[in-house]
């Protein structure tokens, strides 16, 4: 049980199983917490061959021990920073072949931090966009040719509904979100031929550990206002978008592509 009553869901309900999933080769960017964590875990669950990619070694190594714990499958890591491109190569070269070559990319890592404007550098914007757009391309493109082989696969990149609401302190963060849903269309487009879909996933805002310490903190009575917002009066949880992604994943979406879902409760 969480020590916050927020990540606690209302409601538990039974969840779709994908049989088109069974066996593939997945990769998930910042797997070790929060989100991707919970998607590594649902495609674990799905018995899958997983494989995900974060920067702290004691993080990755204590999700893949408790996601083994829960599914009885265990989840292959490697560490990296993602704003190093020829890590981050390395990195899904070293899973690739110990997991084999992938066909499911989540493009899920990103840091959603806040700055005033007045005190973005130059070098802080380009750090940013390493941190929450330039890797998500590169990933892409070094999981094509496996793709390729193994007859086709599925990319989805993690953008947000934040630049939709012309969200204030991150001017930066949101940038480049909006800019995924360019690269998913594009990129869809390019590789339609080669049998890889590309989607994206806009979440709302999510309360994973870090958003819950961080909102308690800084953000006093944000949990109220931002339900007001939504439609549906339940707050977002990781599951809610490890889901989706499962669906964009199987063979239950094998014709759609360069599409933006937006999972937010009703905000936008």
């Amino acid at each position: 049980m969480s020590e916050h009553p927020e990540l606690v869901a209302r409601v538990e309900v039974d969840t779709a199983r994908y049989p088109s999933l069974a066996g593939r080769s997945v990769l998930v960017t910042g797997g070790g917490s929060g989100i991707g964590a919970s998607l590594v875990e649902h495609f674990c669950a799905q018995d899958c061959r997983v494989g995900f990619i974060d920067l702290d070694a004691t993080v990755a190594a204590g999700c893949a021990d408790v996601i083994a714990a829960k599914t009885g499958n265990r989840p292959a890591y490697a560490v990296a920073d993602l704003r190093d491109i020829p890590a981050l190569q390395g990195a899904i070269a070293e899973l690739a072949a110990r997991l084999g070559p992938f066909t499911v990319l989540v493009n899920n890592a990103g840091n959603d931090d806040r700055r005033p404007i007045e005190a973005v550098t130059p070098e802080y914007w380009d750090e940013r966009q390493a941190t929450n757009l330039r890797h998500q391309f590169f990933a892409a493109q070094a999981v094509l040719e496996g793709m390729e082989a193994t007859g086709g696969g599925s990319i989805i990149n993690m953008g947000s509904i934040s630049w939709m609401r012309g969200a204030a302190g991150l001017i930066f963060y949101t940038t480049a979100k909006s800019a995924i849903m360019g690269m998913t269309k594009s990129l869809a487009r390019e590789l339609g031929e080669r049998n890889i879909r590309v989607n994206s996933i806009a979440p709302g805002w999510v309360l994973t550990e870090r958003q819950v310490v961080r909102a308690k903190a800084i953000y006093q009575g944000k949990f109220a206002e931002y339900l007001e917002a939504q439609c549906l009066k339940e707050h977002l949880l990781p599951p809610d978008i490890a889901r989706m992604a499962l669906f964009l994943a199987a063979e239950d979406s094998r014709l759609i592509t360069a599409q933006t879902f937006i999972v937010d409760g009703g905000v936008v």
